[in-house]
């Protein structure tokens, strides 16, 4: 879907769903009769929303010039 209005569209959509989802997940954080596994999922995606994902390292292999020389090639790759 390269046409720029059908991604907004889509994301319009999704976006509608959003307070119905944060309640079905508190819900599922809640709930005693849900297992374990899926209250800590639901609960670490509230908080992940709500305060924002942990930075996290990263090691980068290779020269930073070399790395950003291939993104910049490929971003020209896809103009044309």
């Amino acid at each position: 879907m390269a046409d720029g209005k059908r991604e907004i569209d889509v994301r319009s959509l999704a976006r509608a769903y959003t307070e119905a989802n944060i309640r079905t997940l508190g819900g599922y954080a809640n709930s005693p009769e849900v297992n374990d596994e899926v209250r800590l999922r639901a609960i670490g995606m509230l908080l992940d929303r709500g305060w924002g994902k942990p930075n996290q390292e990263t090691q980068v292999t290779g020269s930073l010039e070399v790395i950003l020389r291939d993104i910049m090639a490929e971003k020209q790759k896809q103009q044309t």
